[in-house]
This record gives structure tokens, sequence and C-alpha cells, in this order.
């Protein structure tokens, strides 16, 4: 199994609040790209946090031999257990109010691909026929396309877009997403933050997917959202199996 990642702090920002970090678990891996908000560092300090806490929360909780839904309860644990630990932070100085950060997780074994998600960072599927997205967007503009508010081409330039409804960190208990991919003889992911997602399309990302090498892979999709105006900061972590 392969992973790749990377990340840039963009054209625009002061600072990167974006994190990014993976973890072999004898031939698993746990990916985890968190792009945190909040001001006065608040942002990067719950990246940093979040990944953190997921990491030990699923290295203490982990054997080789967890079921399936052993695997999805620590992964739901995990990300719950950052939740906590930032929110908690927020409370105790006036200067982290509103401290947050969306996950996007995968852990990846032979057979199958386990993916969590808070926020509006994404996790696809790379296929011979596109890019398939597997996570949703807890954002306000994805709010209202399911409530058949706005249409799908509204919902990409919606003022709203940015603004999320679920995050971690931000309330008390968080509501985690998982999916989970049953796979028989190869595998490929690109979890990442809404850098690359919000200024690129799907067509766009899978053309420079589709024409480049895995180790070549996460610089350029560094280089297409720069391309884009880098407003934001970007972060990217491949997997292939």
């Amino acid at each position: 199994m392969k992973v790749k990642t990377a990340t840039d702090i963009g054209l625009a920002r002061e600072e990167n609040q974006d994190a990014v970090k993976s973890q072999f678990f004898g031939d698993n891996v746990l990916v985890v790209v968190c792009d945190g908000m909040g001001g006065e560092r608040a942002g990067r300090e719950a990246s940093i946090m979040a990944i953190d806490e997921v990491f030990a929360r699923f290295e203490g909780g982990y054997c080789d031999d967890l079921s399936d839904d052993e695997i999805r309860k620590l992964l739901i644990s995990s990300i719950s257990a950052a939740n906590s630990v930032i929110y908690t932070k927020a409370r105790l100085d006036f200067k982290n109010f509103g401290m947050g950060t969306t996950c996007v997780a995968a852990f990846v074994t032979s057979k199958t691909a386990f993916i969590a998600n808070v926020g509006d960072s994404r996790a696809y599927i790379i296929t011979e026929s596109g890019m398939h997205r597997i996570t949703v967007d807890h954002n306000v503009a994805s709010l209202l396309y399911e409530q058949g508010k706005i249409t799908a081409d509204e919902m990409i330039s919606h003022p709203q877009k940015n603004m999320l409804i679920r995050a971690v960190g931000v309330e008390k208990t968080v509501m985690v997403d998982i999916f989970i991919l049953d796979y028989e003889n190869k595998i490929n992911l690109l979890l990442c933050s809404d850098g690359l997602s919000g200024y690129s399309t799907d067509s766009e990302i899978y053309e420079v997917i589709s024409g480049s090498s895995f180790d070549e892979l996460s610089d350029k999709l560094i280089q297409l959202a720069l391309s884009k105006g880098g407003q934001d900061n970007v972060t990217v972590a491949l997997i292939s199996d």
C-alpha cells in the first residue's frame, strides 16, 4: 500500500490551518486530513490537536484482530475524542472561541476502506471511469440542496458554501459520517481539504490524476489548486493499494 501527502499555505492566507498525517498499522494505514477554523492561530491549533488526538486514540484502541464493526466504532470514538478535547480547549480561553476543524479520515486494509467525515473536507474513490465522491459536505449550501431549495449548479457558487453546519470541536458532541467500502483487487483514494475541491472541478482533478504518476501526484494537485488562484490552504492525501 502506498500513501502520499502534501499541504501548502496557498497564495492568499497568512497561515496554513490545514494538517495531514498518515501512519501504518502493520499492512493497514490510517490517513487523516483536517482543515482548521478560527482566528488568532486557533484554526491551526484545532487541526493539529484533532490529528494528534485521533491518532493517539486510534492507536490506543487498535489491534490486529478487530472486526469491521469494531474498526468503525474506533474511528468514530477517535474523532469524538478529538471533538471533546477541542471543545474543552475553546471554552478555557476566550481567544479560542469558535475554534474547530473539519476531519476526513480513511483507514484502509487489504480488503476494506473505512471513511469517516465531519465538515467539508472530502474523500473520493478514483476508478478508471472517473472520480466519485464518497463523503457529503456538511455546509449550508449542501443542506439547502438536500432540502430542494437550490440546484446543484447554485450549490457550487452559493455564498454559504463555506459555512459549516458540522465541525469537530464546535459542539459538545459531534456526529460522524462513516462509509465502508469493500474491494477485491485494488483501491485508489483521494482525501483533500476544500482548498482543492472548492476551486477545482472533479473533472479537472481527475485529469491531473489520470495523467500523473503516483509519486508526483500530490505535488501536481497542489499546483492545480495554486493555478486556480490559491485562495485557501490546500491539502491532499492519496492512498493506493
